[in-house]
């Protein structure tokens, strides 16, 4: 449970915000698959990543945990048949990806995970693994499922939606195929699995909304350094922006134009958002942001094309929509009722047990801003980006907020009310 009292005086300080989870997942699992030794300098110490890391030991991947990184002894692309069922926890990251990697392992494996991943369809990535020549077994189209991986065939696949996890399943997959495997999207999804390939040594081919790859290149172990997750600076980013009189400087973040649209949206909003200090860790952006409260924010509108770019954001927009000036309408953000919960719901419930003028209409999202947040207790769902959420909207609430099932921040920031407990009394 988290309980914020009150409006904070202030908000003010610097925060270096956790590691990225999507390149720390990806980092684990391709240096696993590498030849030679990858050193991964900043990763995400969360449950969701240490559920890639005990999934990968249970394939006879050797990972070691030194005072600020990790060592990822690869297996050069030979995995071992795990002696148990692989238990991929909340993350749907590692489940899917995973998919994607024992598609090409000549063994049979059953993956599962809890209660809120087992009802997360992975059809989407059963689909074009099965087109290249895996086989699963299980109940529609859900954990626990067993795969049969062995040779596979390069395919030209057009995903229906744009999703970085089925494209990155199909690509690790492509690893092992003959031939060559194009996946193309309706709209460009987060490529850091293309960014992170090519790090190690995958020649890819990229062309707007279109990726191929073919397999023969080796997967060469290297030294990765983990920008900070700009999913996790993103409530910080919100907290600050819709505060009078808040400065608050978040390090080492990353700005990959593919996960970027928070800071776009927020700009369109009219806050006072600075990015400093531009460089790149490797062949990720990172910047250094500042963000100042006290500017009146405005209602915008977010188009399809933009949701895969701030998709785990919305909950903490619609934050700071319902505060803002007009009306904010978010379309064709239908995927936020597969995630850890119906999330689409859940912004609706419990904004308005909050006091904001909120509604669904199928896959869009209306938020009228400007009525006024007020304390209440309010619900998590077991979802970590809702409890941070509703923690930020706490901060401008009149009177107290409770948010139950709060411990589920430590799926990707277990220190998050640490340092925003910080920024409140520094």
């Amino acid at each position: 449970m988290i309980i914020i009292t009150n409006r904070p005086q202030k908000i003010s300080g610097e925060v270096t915000v956790p590691g990225d989870k999507s390149i720390t997942h990806r980092a684990l699992i391709i240096g696993s698959l590498a030849h030679g030794v990858t050193e991964i300098e900043g990763f995400l110490d969360a449950d969701d990543c240490r559920s890639t890391i005990t999934c990968l030991c249970a394939l006879g991947v050797k990972i070691t945990e030194k005072p600020g990184s990790l060592l990822v002894e690869g297996r050069d692309m030979c995995l071992e048949k795990p002696a148990a069922s692989l238990d991929a926890g909340n993350s749907g990251t590692t489940a899917r990806l995973l998919l994607g990697v024992l598609a090409g392992q000549p063994f049979e494996t059953l993956i599962t995970g809890d209660n809120s991943l087992r009802k997360r369809p992975m059809n989407r990535v059963i689909e074009p693994l099965s087109l290249m020549g895996a086989s699963f077994q299980g109940t529609d189209g859900r954990l626990p499922l067993t795969i049969s991986g062995g040779m596979l065939r390069g395919i030209s696949y057009s995903s229906p939606r744009a999703s970085a996890q089925v494209k990155s399943a199909v690509l690790l997959a492509a690893l092992f195929a003959g031939g060559e495997t194009e996946f193309i999207e309706p709209y460009l999804s987060r490529n850091h699995t293309e960014l992170m390939l090519e790090k190690f040594g995958v020649r890819i081919r990229k062309k707007d909304n279109k990726v191929l790859l073919r397999r023969g290149e080796s997967l060469k172990g290297c030294q990765i350094q983990v920008p900070g997750d700009i999913s996790t600076a993103a409530f910080f980013m919100v907290a600050a922006a819709i505060t009078p009189g808040a400065e608050v400087f978040l390090k080492n973040v990353g700005i990959n134009p593919t996960r970027s649209g928070i800071v776009d949206v927020l700009l369109n909003m009219g806050a006072g958002l600075e990015l400093q200090n531009k460089r790149f860790w490797g062949r990720e952006p990172v910047a250094d942001i500042l963000i100042r409260g006290g500017s009146a924010l405005k209602g915008t509108t977010i188009n399809t094309e933009l949701v895969p770019r701030l998709i785990d954001e919305i909950p903490v927009i619609a934050v700071a929509a319902s505060v803002a000036e007009g009306l904010t309408q978010i379309n064709n953000a239908g995927e936020l009722r597969v995630k850890e919960s119906d999330r689409l719901a859940a912004i609706e419930k419990e904004l308005t047990r909050l006091g904001a003028d909120i509604s669904s209409e199928e896959d869009t999202l209306l938020i009228r801003g400007g009525a006024g947040l007020r304390g209440a207790e309010v619900h998590s769902y077991g979802d970590h980006r809702m409890a941070m959420a509703l923690a930020i909207a706490g901060l401008v609430a009149e009177g107290d907020t409770v948010v139950n099932g709060a411990e589920a921040v430590s799926i990707s920031y277990p220190e998050f009310m640490q340092d925003l407990r910080r920024l409140i009394t520094e």
